[in-house]
């Protein structure tokens, strides 16, 4: 019997891994990597000397034939991401589906840091229900997905990268001038910040020297 671990790792920093998962990725065969150079700086700092392999939304069915090859040697694999936990907004979903398919793999997930939970605990609303975006298409769509956070009572939760943030920004002072957004960047690391505010009051905020890292943005719903 092989098994899949699905291995939550820090966001940013090095220090937020469980000692569950620090564990496992040093007992397994193989680690799955989305980018082997970023995992390497937490293996080397845990001094984890487990092998290591890419696998990412790119790899093809060459890939999956390698790995369905360890499993039927009985190796036991872990999944990691750059950041965060296996599955959301990454390939990690096409792997977990392959493996359903054979019946001795069993799939077991190590929970952990996770960008979506992290910020909602610094939100500072009621996030008792929520909808995850991810991140908006770049055309195809996206202005369907603006109009339905125009009118959503839900809170909303997205991604957005650094190039895109300040368009993102500017969008939502055209479609919720008034609505109360959260931002956050950088989430666990050196230069975290949160900005809070109307869309224009962020903007304002956000000063370009600064726009740097990641953003998990959360806007408040439609009352």
């Amino acid at each position: 019997m092989s098994k899949l671990y699905i291995v939550a790792t820090p966001i940013g920093n090095l220090e937020d891994i469980t000692l569950r998962a620090v564990r496992i990725l040093g007992e397994v065969d193989l680690i799955l990597c989305e980018d082997t150079r970023v995992s390497k700086n937490l293996l080397v700092h845990y001094n984890i000397k487990t092998p290591c392999k890419s696998f990412h939304q790119h790899s093809g069915q060459t890939k999956f034939d390698e790995i369905e090859r360890l499993f039927a040697q009985g190796k036991n694999i872990a999944l990691v991401t750059d950041a965060g936990t296996p599955g959301v907004s990454d390939p990690g979903g096409m792997l977990i589906e392959a493996a359903l398919k054979y019946p001795d793999v069993s799939i077991e997930a190590i929970p952990g840091p996770s960008a979506i939970a992290t910020a909602i605990s610094l939100a500072g609303w009621n996030m008792e229900k929520f909808v995850f975006l991810g991140f908006l298409p770049h055309k195809k769509g996206r202005q369907t997905l603006l109009k339905y956070i125009t009118e959503s009572e839900w809170p909303i939760l997205l991604y957005e990268s650094v190039h895109r943030i300040e368009k993102l920004l500017k969008e939502f002072v055209e479609y919720i001038p008034t609505r109360q957004i959260v931002v956050c960047r950088e989430l666990t690391k050196k230069f975290e910040t949160v900005y809070r505010g109307t869309p224009s009051e962020v903007i304002a905020s956000l000063k370009k020297p600064e726009i740097k890292g990641e953003f998990v943005v959360l806007i408040g719903g439609e009352k």
